[in-house]
């Protein structure tokens, strides 16, 4: 088995694969990038496949920056996400793009300028035991990573990959296929609890503008802004999905992520659209957000668009 040694572990990086589905029933979250977009992009120019818009390579969420591996042996590898300088040996390295490595190699990742969570992915994906079906790392949970104990990246972690069967081709993602990260517009649709909101306070929180806060993390964003308050103070403990916004007795929303619980007792507005919570994954404590309601036959079609331009995207070939 070949593979990369941790030499830096950067400020919050973790082993990620599409997530644990299927195990809500027991009180386990999903975990699983929470750019899923660039997670699938960083796989895709490693080579490795997807089955029905899924991929289940581990690759590595690089929080902010600082990470350095050591490669171990040949292999390609892909960045992609924030714009996180990424040098090999010292030398600068196009994001968006598949690199080709060597025992040896120094790959290091700076500090993100914009965007916040970069995407490092290997071919054929990094191995670690699964737990409960999946790779994912979840630090609440104490589920999943390389020990299969929750925890982030560290140094001196030794990261397996399968060795290549052959040499990738150097492609990238053409830069109109690539997102732009800082301030979001975000899609929401409205959920059966809407009407414990008045109208005036269903217009205020679309009007309005609001700020991720430095309490946002994989669980949620907690954001600050217009204060909405509905007419009910809580509700029995239900499942909450991805993307739920949940509003409580301080009146400021929070947006449920990746590592949610699965109940909560908060009422809920409505979700955010999943193609949008990619955008806000990339969002700074400080960064800001606006809403826009839709419906559901408007979501679906969005998800549906999206995932066609997706698989009907060509690569471009980086000449050497």
């Amino acid at each position: 088995m070949a593979g990369f040694k941790v030499i830096q572990p950067g400020i919050f990086s973790l082993l990620q694969d599409a997530g644990r589905y299927g195990w809500h029933g027991i009180g386990l979250t999903t975990g699983g990038p929470m750019d899923r977009q660039a997670f699938r992009w960083a796989n895709r120019l490693c080579g490795n496949n997807e089955s029905g818009n899924h991929t289940n390579s581990t690759a590595i969420e690089v929080t902010v920056g600082g990470l350095v591996l050591e490669a171990k042996s040949h292999s390609s590898i892909a960045v992609t996400g924030a714009e996180i300088p990424l040098t090999i040996n010292r030398q600068p390295a196009a994001l968006w793009q598949t690199h080709q490595v060597k025992p040896g190699d120094r790959i290091e990742l700076g500090y993100a300028t914009q965007g916040s969570r970069g995407y490092l992915a290997v071919a054929g994906g990094f191995q670690a035991e699964a737990i409960f079906d999946s790779q994912a790392t979840v630090p609440r949970e104490a589920l999943g990573g390389l020990h299969r104990e929750g925890q982030p990246l560290k140094t001196g972690d030794n990261l397996p990959c399968p060795a290549p069967d052959q040499q990738l081709p150097l492609l990238r993602v053409p830069e109109k296929l690539r997102p732009a990260n800082g301030s979001a517009l975000l899609r929401v649709i409205l959920g059966y609890q809407q009407h414990a909101f008045t109208e005036i306070q269903k217009q205020l929180f679309f009007s309005s503008e609001y700020k991720a806060t430095d309490s946002s993390d994989r669980m949620g964003y907690r954001l600050s802004g217009a204060q909405i308050s509905p007419s009910i103070g809580g509700i029995l403990s239900e499942g909450i999905c991805l993307g739920a916004i949940q509003v409580p007795a301080d009146g400021q929303p929070i947006i449920l992520l990746r590592d949610r619980q699965t109940i909560g007792g908060y009422p809920k507005l409505g979700s955010v659209l999943s193609l949008d919570l990619d955008r806000l994954a990339q969002l700074m404590p400080g960064d800001t957000m606006r809403f826009e309601p839709i419906s559901i036959d408007q979501a679906h079609n969005a998800l549906l668009l999206a995932e066609q331009k997706f698989t009907a995207a060509q690569l471009e070939t980086v000449d050497v």
